[in-house]
């Protein structure tokens, strides 16, 4: 057991060249709610892969002042569930404001528990997404402090989008880490 109850951290595919865009429909899941959750599989799968061999200090490394791989691992966690605040039409708490100052502050979490952590904002927004009536993608929310106009489908294909960005930019640092080393 790694002390989250019973969950473990996602291991890479057995075929990683089959994107999970490619496995099928999703039991279950909207067609039109579908591409978020195969971006955060995805991500999970290719995280899990190139931060397989990363010590501790490469997780965290900064080769020619890059972002850690690390940064990018919590940042997908702390702005997915930040996003998922505004899909639901909250503010956000004072505890995710701190979390995400602290996204770049010193602490370095290890993979597993980067993996885990980003698991954990994975299912939640899962189980929201599930239950998301398909007649409500138009509806209207806001974002942010200003209170930034957007809507459901809108945040939707954000998280999506933003998760696939600094997972790109993640496995580029991994590489980089690995290729100095």
């Amino acid at each position: 057991m790694d002390g989250s109850g019973g969950r473990k951290v996602i291991e890479p595919p057995i075929e990683p060249s089959i994107e999970p865009w490619m496995r099928g429909p999703l039991e279950g899941v909207h067609p039109l709610l579908a591409p978020l959750f195969y971006s955060f599989q995805m991500a999970r799968e290719d995280l899990a892969l190139h931060t397989a061999t990363l010590s501790q200090r490469d997780l965290w490394a900064r080769p020619f002042g890059l972002t850690p791989v690390g940064f990018h691992i919590r940042h997908i966690s702390g702005s997915a569930d930040r996003l998922l605040a505004y899909l639901q039409g909250r503010e956000l708490t004072p505890a995710q404001l701190t979390a995400m100052d602290a996204e770049s502050g010193p602490d370095e979490p290890t993979r597993e528990q980067l993996l885990l952590a980003m698991e954990n904002v994975f299912r939640e927004a899962e189980a929201v997404v599930r239950a998301l009536d398909t007649s409500t993608l138009s509806h209207a929310r806001t974002v942010g402090r200003k209170r930034l106009p957007t809507t459901v489908i809108g945040l939707l294909t954000h998280m999506a989008e933003h998760t696939q960005r600094h997972v790109g930019q993640a496995i580029a640092a991994a590489k980089l880490v690995a290729a100095l080393a």
